[in-house]
């Protein structure tokens, strides 16, 4: 298995009706990933790079170091988990995006965060 397989990227997201506020166009959405090291070597999390496509096709990119202020170092077999948030202009929107990551022996790799949506449900039809 190659690095750029070794690594899961799973993404559960929820619409926060409570931070939200539809009529001033600002939808809040919490989302909770897992980052799963399936490989043989510790990797660490070192950057991120994300995506973000709102419903007017307005995309904004965000780049940074590391994930929620941490640069996880994720053991072999073992999974790192954190929670965060985006506020969109629109009910919905599609993320995407991937990790930097970086193993022991200075081996980069990028990980591959899936595509998926985030939508207020009082907006489905």
């Amino acid at each position: 298995m190659s690095n750029q397989n070794s690594i899961s990227v799973d993404v559960e997201s929820t619409y926060v009706e409570t931070q939200s506020e539809p009529e001033l166009e600002r939808f809040v959405f919490a989302y909770t990933v897992t980052v799963t090291n399936h490989g043989d070597a510790p990797a660490r999390l070192v950057s991120r790079h994300w995506v973000i496509t709102d419903a007017n096709d307005e995309v904004r990119e965000v780049n940074d170091i590391g994930v929620v202020g941490k640069t996880p170092r994720i053991e072999a077999g073992k999974s790192f988990t954190y929670r965060s948030h985006a506020v969109l202009e629109t009910p919905y929107g599609l993320l995407q995006g991937n990790y930097q990551m970086v193993t022991d022996d200075g081996q980069e790799f990028a990980a591959l965060i899936p595509d998926f949506s985030v939508i207020a449900p009082s907006f489905l039809h």
